[in-house]
This record gives C-alpha cells, sequence and structure tokens, in this order.
C-alpha cells in the first residue's frame, strides 16, 4: 500500500470519528453517534454520582476510573479530528493547536483532572477536586440534543438577551439604591440594621426581581413596602422578556432542524 493510500484511508477513519464523536443535530441516521453520545452520558451521569454523598466506597472509586477513561479517549478523539472542525476557519495544523483552548475543550480537561486525586497527593484538594466533578456536569450539553438546542438558541438571541440581561442588573441596581436610602435603616422588631451594607440591598433587589422572596431581609416602612410593590411587578414583566425570547428561538430553530431533516430526506430519496 502506497503512501498515498495510506494518508487517504488515515483520512477517511479521522473523517469517520469525527462524524461520530462531533454531535449533530441531525445525526438521527448515525446510529453509531447516537450509541457514542449515550456512553459518555453514562460517563457523566457515573462520574457525578459520588457528589451525591458524603461516604466514600470503592464502588465510586471504580466509577470515576471508568469516567475519566472515557473523558481522556473522548478529548484524545475530539483533538485528533480537529482539523475537520476548523475546517472553515483554519489549516490543519493551526487547528490542532487552536482547540485544547477552546471553551468546551478546556472543561473537557478540568473533568479530566479531578481522577488524579485518587493518583497522587498533588491533588488532595477535597472541596477543590468536587468543584471540578460538577463541571462534568456541563458536558452533558454537548451529548443532549434538546440541550443542544437551546444553546443554539442562545447563541443565535445572544445579542437581544444580553439587553435583556443588562437591563435586569441595572434595574437589580437602582432598585436596590433606591431602597438602600429611602428604607428606614434600623429594624425595629431586631434593633439592627436592615441592610448591613450595599450588597445586603443589592440582594434583596435581586430577590424580588426574581419573585423569590427568601423573607431573609424584607422592607418594614410603608415607603420600602411599596418600593418592593413597583419592584415586585416590574420584576413579573422584566423575568417573561427572556423567556419568551427563548421560546420563539426554539420554535425557530425547531422548525429549521425539521426542514433540513426533510431536505436531507427528499435528496436521499432522489438519490436512490
Amino acid at each position: 500500500m502506497s503512501n498515498q493510500h495510506i494518508a487517504t484511508f488515515s483520512m477517511e477513519i479521522r473523517e469517520l470519528i469525527y462524524k461520530i464523536v462531533e454531535p449533530q443535530y441531525n445525526s438521527n441516521d448515525n446510529k453509531w453517534s447516537r450509541v457514542y453520545d449515550w456512553v459518555m452520558l453514562v460517563a457523566i451521569i457515573i462520574g457525578i454520582i459520588p457528589l451525591m454523598f458524603r461516604e466514600h466506597y470503592k464502588l465510586f472509586f471504580i466509577f470515576d476510573i471508568v469516567s475519566c477513561a472515557l473523558f481522556i479517549i473522548d478529548y484524545i478523539l475530539r483533538w485528533m479530528t480537529a482539523d475537520y472542525r476548523f475546517r472553515k476557519k483554519s489549516n490543519a495544523i493551526a487547528s490542532f493547536a487552536i482547540y485544547p483552548f477552546t471553551p468546551m475543550a478546556i472543561i473537557d480537561l478540568l473533568s479530566i483532572l479531578p481522577t488524579f486525586n485518587y493518583i497522587t497527593n498533588a491533588f488532595k484538594l477535597t472541596r477543590v477536586v468536587r468543584l471540578l466533578k460538577i463541571i462534568r456536569v456541563v458536558k452533558i450539553i454537548r451529548y443532549f440534543a434538546p440541550l443542544r438546542l437551546v444553546v443554539a438558541v442562545i447563541k443565535a438571541q445572544k445579542a437581544v438577551l444580553a439587553t435583556v440581561l443588562g437591563l435586569a442588573f441595572f434595574y437589580v441596581f437602582l432598585t436596590a439604591l433606591i431602597m438602600f436610602n429611602a428604607e428606614q435603616p434600623i429594624n425595629p422588631e431586631t434593633g439592627e440594621l436592615l441592610f448591613n451594607n450595599f450588597f445586603d440591598a443589592f440582594y434583596w433587589a435581586a430577590c424580588t426581581l426574581t419573585t423569590v422572596g427568601y423573607g431573609d431581609i424584607y422592607p418594614i416602612s410603608t415607603t420600602g413596602r411599596i418600593i418592593s410593590i413597583i419592584s415586585s411587578v416590574v420584576g413579573i414583566a422584566i423575568i417573561a422578556l427572556p423567556s419568551g425570547i427563548i421560546t420563539a428561538g426554539y420554535m425557530e430553530e425547531a422548525r429549521k432542524l425539521r426542514n433540513e431533516n426533510i431536505r436531507e430526506s427528499n435528496e436521499d430519496n432522489e438519490s436512490i
């Protein structure tokens, strides 16, 4: 077999691996890609199960080793097919250099590091290790199609959502500023400061805007209660904005996906 044939065969193998490991919205016909997604979802789940317990069982050690091994394989496969991922943006050599610094690649690497807690004492920072394991949950976005669709919607509507988010933060800041200066400083029931600092007022305003209302900090005076009522009413309107935007964007993305699937199905029928 000539070097050219070997190179062609290698490219075909890597392209096949890329189509399996890289999730696609329209990958319903690729059964191996679906199997791969489910295997990785299982790896993520067994990797975060130990976080639900305070005790450390031997089975959890096995779970962690198995999930980490799958994460490492996944990381290597994605790195070795990075040129297919970035073929529209950069050349092959640059793609391999860029991939480790992409957000999801960094998340992949951070999700692998906690397992070294079992191998070397250098990682014996229990709380840090547990927090790093929580990052594994983020990996679900890559393998769970509905979440991938939601992420696509957020990316498509990021400008509008950023505007709404900025409006929400501005309103929280404004309400906190008004309440911090308008409300009486001392709670007559406890004799203590109602807001120890501006952050307490900001925390109260955020809870009121989202209509959560934990009740640990609440206005005492009539003026403060009126401000609270207005903040709650306006908060309902502000919170409803991103919900409507995401819902409309989700329906639009779902429609595009459905039309794309229909188009590909028609092309397949015509080729037959």
